[in-house]
């Protein structure tokens, strides 16, 4: 599981992709979620304006990240 930290009370489901380094733009990003192909605490997620707060999972392509807020 890799912990990415975010320095607000939450940051959206597309700017989360591109901090954690798993796509390289917002348009990748809007495609990889609108085709259902990530999961949100085990939910696929589709709105890639979805708020994540600390703690919440994030699974793309049999990896997990988890949501790190320094508040």
């Amino acid at each position: 599981m890799n912990k990415v930290r975010i320095k607000t009370d939450y940051i959206t489901l597309g700017q989360f992709l591109k901090l954690a380094d798993i796509v390289d733009s917002g348009v990748t990003a809007k495609f990889i979620i609108q085709d259902g192909l990530v999961k949100v605490n085990g939910e696929v997620e589709v709105r890639r304006g979805k708020k994540l707060y600390n703690n919440d999972e994030v699974t793309f392509e049999d990896k997990t990240y988890v949501v790190q807020s320094d508040h």
